[in-house]
């Protein structure tokens, strides 16, 4: 192959470019043999961790089945593409080496499968918390001729340490809440605790059924469920809920002579350095790490590349959440509040 030139040949020598047909079980990575030994050499390596982040839609929604089965194959050409589908948002999410890669995929899919995206940077998935305990009723009465809906549920509501998750209990004597509703009380418990009162699924919390009443002929499943996610939304509010953001442990590769750049960089996004120390193997090398909020990562290797020339790099793995408050929790709420 020469540009759009070919032309047909019988052997190949190393260094030349060509074009081979009818190879439908090849994948990127593989090496071929003539060999008819019937085994195959991998010699593709791990592709390195993708660096920037794009949210995407299709512009007409006939084409989102469309555009799976495209990213899919772009996917088995292009290892290093990575996409996400977040079930909590809802979102489709690129993930690629930078801007130029993925608008790159985007050209592709417009130009090979007449798909056009519209993209936008990724949600970041903070989350909500409490300060606070408080121990609240809810009463869930409803008489509509027949048969009514009665559930009433007294719950004890309070923070746990960071990282526990959600923890359910109950401490009912004496029968005042049937066995069979209490699974029920918890399933409305979860379904409140996937927004919370700032519009952010809630963690860190524990949730004890205490006490409560039924009716004999007006109780039921559904009843004790709204009982619960009642308690829960009346309570939630009195507990000082709190933002909180996701951390994650960054490790940026970088020319020694730009390690103070790179530093400096990493400040201004709001991160915590942790140290930096020579790259193993690398002669004139340095890995820096630091701690930075996961909204501070968006763009982070288009500075990072411009810092170093083009050569820098980083890596990066959630850690924890942390609180988040003052003006930044404020912008937040606020995008959170056009979005609802």
């Amino acid at each position: 192959m020469l540009g759009k030139d070919t032309s047909k040949r019988g052997a190949a020598e190393a260094g030349e470019t060509v074009a081979l047909g009818k190879l439908d079980d090849a994948r990127t990575g593989q090496a071929l043999s003539s060999a008819k030994t019937g085994s195959s050499l991998n010699l593709s390596a791990p592709p390195t961790q993708p660096v920037f982040s794009v949210s995407v839609t299709p512009a007409e929604r006939k084409d989102e089945v469309k555009l799976s089965t495209a990213l899919a194959k772009l996917i088995e050409e292009d290892p290093s593409l990575v996409v996400e589908h977040r079930q909590d948002t809802g979102e489709t999410v690129l993930r690629g080496h930078g801007e130029m890669h993925l608008r790159v995929v985007s050209e592709r899919l417009q130009g090979k499968y007449a798909i056009v995206l519209n993209s936008e940077r990724p949600s970041i998935p903070y989350r909500e918390t409490i300060r606070k305990s408080v121990t609240q009723r809810g009463r869930h009465k409803k008489q509509s001729g027949g048969h009514g809906q009665f559930g009433d549920v007294v719950l004890d509501i309070k923070p746990l340490p960071r990282g526990s998750g959600f923890e359910f209990t109950d401490t009912i004597s004496g029968g005042v809440v049937p066995k069979q509703y209490i699974p029920s009380v918890e399933t409305g418990v979860r379904d409140y605790l996937s927004r919370g009162p700032l519009g952010f699924p809630v963690v860190d919390v524990a949730v004890n059924l205490s006490d409560g009443s039924y009716h004999s002929v007006d109780s039921s499943d559904m009843a004790f469920q709204m009982a619960g996610k009642l308690a829960m939304r009346e309570g939630m509010a009195a507990c000082a809920p709190i933002l909180l953001e996701p951390i994650v442990k960054v490790e940026v590769v970088t020319p020694t002579e730009a390690t103070a750049k790179v530093t400096a960089i990493v400040s201004q996004r709001r991160g915590q350095i942790l140290g930096f120390d020579a790259r193993p193997g690398w002669p004139g090398w340095d890995v820096v790490e630091a701690m930075m909020p996961e909204a501070e990562t968006g763009d982070l290797i288009i500075e990072i590349r411009s810092a170093t020339l083009g050569v820098g790099g980083f890596t990066s793995t959630f850690d924890h959440m942390a609180e988040l408050t003052g003006r930044l929790a404020d912008d937040v709420l606020a995008e959170q509040g056009k979005a609802a």
